[in-house]
């Protein structure tokens, strides 16, 4: 999925954390993390909640199913 692979990305260099961090955090190795930000395998349902709290954007953002990162906006539109 591309655009959860460029929105990891993009997230991740908006807050200037490495992906060794980021892999860390979600207890992966270096590789497996950073499969997730070339759209060579996708992180399973764990990693992706940890992935949206961590940056405090829902997961229908993380996958392109909304543009609104803000969790709270896309509970509002409900």
């Amino acid at each position: 999925m591309q655009i959860l692979a460029e929105r990891l990305k993009t997230l991740r260099e908006g807050r200037r954390i490495y992906q060794k961090e980021m892999a860390e955090l979600l207890g992966l190795s270096l590789r497996g993390y950073q499969c997730y930000e070339t759209d060579e395998s996708e992180p399973k349902l764990a990693a992706l909640i940890a992935l949206a709290d961590f940056y405090q954007v829902s997961i229908d953002y993380l996958v392109g199913r909304t543009d609104v990162p803000d969790f709270n906006m896309t509970k509002a539109e409900d």
